[in-house]
């Protein structure tokens, strides 16, 4: 019904073929567009990279985003290399383990701080370095979860972190829209992540989603890799500024 031949996509957030970002890398390679795929670090580069290769990505790049110099990088060379960019896909979240398994009320504020910058800023950064390059227009993607406007057990401190990036998205969507730059946070059902299973007690999480919603099914990567390549479309042009839940209807039972 839509096809993205021709676009070009940046996906950060690859960590393993479980990854959200995998998932809608794969589903944007499929309906046609041309991919960059970026890895953390030395580390994880034997992980991300078969992937990327797999997926026939034309650019495979280190980026660490607390590091501007990395994210200048690849933008430069997007810029070099495409001369433009359609579509930006940002699944990366960090929250240091103590900060995360403890209150909200307990936070530190090196933790909290670290937390904001690296789920919520580097957003920030990328759609701006991403503006110049959609002259045509755009998308701009992100990764939220329900626990952003309901409180949900274990999930802590990453709520509040969540809820921010939520909200940079509609402020982002209401100052970009004018260039036809769209801007969407993706929030889909506990899934079996790496970064998930960071999460305390996330098997109860798992098995509670599935009991709750209305589907009884947990969402996949591929499910939210055929929504966001829909998002990404020309088709879904008119669209931008919300939180699109991809949750088998969890959001709507609490």
């Amino acid at each position: 019904m839509f096809s993205l031949s021709g676009q070009k996509a940046l996906i950060v957030g690859i960590a393993n073929a479980q990854s959200i970002a995998y998932g809608v890398a794969k589903a944007l390679r499929t309906q046609g567009a041309d991919l960059a795929v970026t890895y953390l670090n030395d580390r994880a580069e034997p992980h991300v990279r078969p992937l990327a290769e797999e997926l026939g990505a034309s650019l495979v790049l280190p980026l660490d985003v607390a590091e501007d110099a990395q994210l200048d990088a690849v933008f430069d060379r997007i810029a070099a290399d495409w001369g433009k960019l359609d579509t930006l896909v940002h699944s990366i979240a960090y929250c240091p383990k103590d900060d995360l398994h403890g209150r909200v009320l307990d936070s530190s504020r090196t933790g909290f701080r670290t937390a904001m910058d690296i789920s919520v800023h580097s957003f920030v950064r990328m759609v701006r370095k991403a503006e110049p390059l959609m002259a045509e227009g755009g998308t701009c993607m992100t990764v939220s979860f329900y626990g952003a406007e309901k409180v949900v057990d274990n999930y802590n401190i990453m709520g509040p972190v969540k809820a921010a990036l939520e909200s940079v998205t509609r402020y982002i969507a209401a100052e970009l829209g004018p260039k036809g730059i769209s801007v969407h946070a993706l929030s889909p059902g506990p899934l079996r992540t790496r970064a998930a299973t960071g999460i305390g007690h996330f098997d109860e999480l798992l098995e509670d989603a599935a009991r709750n919603a209305p589907t009884h099914h947990l969402a996949t990567i591929e499910d939210v890799g055929a929504y966001a390549a829909f998002l990404a479309s020309r088709e879904a042009f008119n669209v931008t500024g919300s939180v699109h839940f991809i949750d088998g209807g969890q959001h709507i039972v609490g």
